[in-house]
């Protein structure tokens, strides 16, 4: 197990080095300068030139990025280029909500998704298997940006019970903080919630066809005792890696569902720097999502071993 571990975080640095040279080439081929973005119309010359130089951005772009890569590695990401503040600084002062959001959207969808997706496995043909089967392709087929919208509208605007946006701390103020939370953690939850209860399902009704089964069943076992000591742990195991994949993804769909609930985190904050041409703030909100992401991949790999004994890590 662990000389699997450390190949595994072995193989993890030419991943993230790889996304490094992407999200840098990508952010410099981007049309715009950004000092020019931050100094607005009619600019100094020499202040645009001072300003190149003190951020390095005067320097050729290969070179740009030995400099940045070999602070970030020392701890260093850089400072915004519109604030000033530390890149690290920014990113983890708005890092709890965004975990906040991504918490509660992800138990807002498992909490819903598997008990669904088990009485559809079990009660085939009933009620809840028409949810099941219905509602995954209706959650798959809406987008964050409409369903957020449409959410607003109907719960902010029209029946007034929820808050449309912002945000406000849990340590000030619980029940304002839920009031702004729900919203758009239905937004962000609902995808992952859809796939969650398809997958639930397929993969129950795929471990009750199995041989094991009809062994535990001869034996005289009622069918709620099969279906949990027997088929839903093996059902889990496709579960456990979708949902991993879905963590990992969560500041991706953060991107837009923080910006529409005008919610403080780090999606918003990348998407805010993306149109001001903040090169370090991107650059760091990418390489962190990428690390975490390959992070919660390999804890979703060490999972296996504890649902399934047969899998075993040379």
């Amino acid at each position: 197990m662990t000389a699997y571990i450390i190949r595994r975080l072995l193989l993890m640095v030419p991943v993230a080095l790889l996304v490094s040279i992407i999200i840098f080439t990508l952010l410099r081929l981007t049309p715009g300068d950004p000092i020019r973005v931050l100094l607005g119309e009619d600019p100094d010359p020499a202040t645009i030139a001072t300003l190149r130089h003190e951020y390095g951005l005067d320097q050729p772009i290969p070179i740009q990025y030995v400099n940045w890569i070999g602070r970030f590695l020392h701890g260093d990401m850089g400072r915004s280029l519109r604030t000033r503040q530390p890149v690290s600084e920014a990113i983890f002062t708005r890092l709890p909500a965004t975990l906040e959001l991504g918490f509660a959207a992800i138990c807002f969808s498992l909490i819903i998704s598997i008990p669904i997706g088990i009485l559809s496995a079990t009660k085939r043909n009933s009620v809840w298997d028409l949810v099941g089967t219905s509602f995954p392709l209706l959650g798959v087929s809406i987008p964050n940006f409409f369903s957020g919208i449409m959410l607003i509208l109907f719960f902010s605007l029209t029946f007034r019970i929820f808050s449309p946006g912002g945000y406000v701390p849990f340590k000030d103020d619980a029940g304002q903080n839920l009031k702004h939370l729900i919203l758009p953690m239905i937004a962000l939850g609902t995808p992952s919630l859809a796939v969650n209860m398809r997958l639930m399902r397929s993969g129950l009704i795929d471990a009750l066809g199995q041989e094991y089964i009809r062994v535990a069943r001869s034996k005289g076992l009622n069918e709620r005792a099969v279906v949990i000591r027997h088929a839903l742990k093996n059902a889990f195991i496709p579960f456990i890696t979708v949902v991993g994949l879905q963590v990992g993804a969560i500041l991706e769909g953060a991107f837009i569902t923080e910006t529409i609930f005008l919610w403080p985190g780090v999606g918003r904050l990348a998407v805010d720097s993306i149109g001001g041409r903040d090169y370090p703030v991107v650059q760091g909100v990418v390489l962190l999502s990428a690390l975490s992401f390959m992070s919660v991949n390999l804890l979703v790999d060490l999972l296996y071993a504890f649902l399934d004994p047969r899998i075993k890590y040379g």
